[in-house]
């Protein structure tokens, strides 16, 4: 009996004694961007449009999908700033004529929530998102 709790001393000071690991070794928390986010955006508050994004960012650059799956839209463009949490994303989308559309979109981020302005060929408006 005395061995077993000899050895439960060494084996606690020896983990008492172990180095903490280094804050680079140590895994970042989840990245504020990558998933899915869905909301509305539009010109006004009577004229919102349900949209879903997939978003990836791999800590250099910003890659994403708006409404994924049969009409899924690849951003044109995407940048995101992580110090002030901005983000920025266009996009090319049909218009109602059959004509491109220019979208720009820019939001911040707080928490699980990106709003912002978008500009749709012109005609500016708001958006919010949440992170699913």
């Amino acid at each position: 009996m005395k061995r077993l709790f000899s050895l439960i001393a060494i084996l606690g000071m020896l983990v008492a004694c172990a180095p903490a690991p280094d804050k680079a070794e140590q895994p970042s928390s989840a990245d504020p961007l990558t998933g899915n986010w869905v909301g509305e955006w539009g010109p006004s508050p009577d004229r919102q449009t349900y949209v879903t994004l997939e978003l990836k960012w791999d800590g250099t650059s910003l890659k994403g999908t708006v409404n994924p799956g049969r009409n899924d839209i690849e951003l044109s463009k995407a940048t995101y700033e992580p110090q002030s949490q901005t983000v920025t994303m266009e996009l090319d989308a049909p218009g109602a004529n059959r004509n491109t559309v220019h979208y720009v979109v820019s939001g911040k981020v707080s928490g699980n929530t990106m709003t912002g302005t978008f500009d749709r060929g012109g005609e500016t408006g708001t958006f919010k998102i949440e992170k699913k």
